[in-house]
């Protein structure tokens, strides 16, 4: 499976839940999620392009002899979702914040889908390696559907409890990568191939595929220096309205 950024430990699925993965991309935590328990997943997206990989990624994964879980992947707008309200045990919104002009509308969106006492994990990139990416490339943030902003995380917190959520956990992720992206901004004229690029990113999907102790010791050290995401847990409030 690929990688995620969304730590279930922090997030437990339970069986029976409903799932909203928001800008699930190619589907890495959708089709997670339906691999951790008897779950409905939603995978929603606006890159028809990413929804047609995440369903064939699916496929690999897929038992057609369990009728407990299921996954279906739709296209539509974050800011504003095709569902009910309160219909959702739990919403993922990983790596899409940044992306989003209005994202004020989107997280009260979400607000709206969840459950009362209903849970949400959202990540964004962490404010200095990601600064350190748009000082080494204006092309890095400047291609069409790129990143509008760069998050500090008690920006992104305040922002999420202004809509009646209580964040009850954070943590880093990903501190092998931030220097991948390092790589890749300062040679970004030159594209993915340069050597220094290649061989880093040989590296990560070693460490995806074999997950060695050295790499998952080295990352745990990395995380709270200069890990590439911020992931925030945070739970609706039980008693308020939508």
């Amino acid at each position: 499976m690929s990688l995620t950024t969304v730590d279930f430990r922090h997030f437990p699925l339970s069986d029976g839940d409903r799932v909203l993965d928001l800008g699930c991309g190619e589907g890495r935590h959708a089709i997670t999620a339906y691999l951790e328990a008897a779950v409905t997943v939603i995978g929603l997206d606006l890159s028809l392009a990413d929804l047609g990989t995440a369903v064939g990624r699916f496929r690999e994964f897929e038992d057609l002899e369990d009728r407990t879980r299921r996954v279906d992947f739709a296209c539509g707008s974050g800011l504003r979702l095709p569902f009910a309200d309160a219909v959702f045990d739990k919403v993922i919104c990983a790596e899409v914040l940044e992306h989003v002009p209005d994202y004020e509308t989107m997280l009260r969106e979400i607000h709206r889908v969840l459950k009362p006492g209903g849970q949400l994990a959202v990540s964004v990139p962490r404010f200095g390696p990601e600064w350190v990416c748009w000082q080494l490339s204006d092309a890095y943030h400047e291609v069409p559907g790129g990143h509008v902003r760069i998050f500090r995380k008690g920006q992104l917190r305040n922002a999420v409890e202004r809509v009646d959520m209580v964040c009850y956990a954070s943590h880093w992720a990903h501190g092998l990568h931030s220097p991948y992206w390092w790589l890749r901004c300062l040679f970004w004229s030159r594209g993915a191939d340069v050597w220094p690029v290649r061989a880093y990113h040989r590296l990560l999907v070693w460490d995806l595929m074999k997950k060695p102790a050295l790499t998952r010791v080295l990352e745990w050290l990395m995380n709270p220096l200069w890990g590439k995401s911020v992931v925030m847990y945070f739970q609706r409030g039980a008693d308020s309205a939508t």
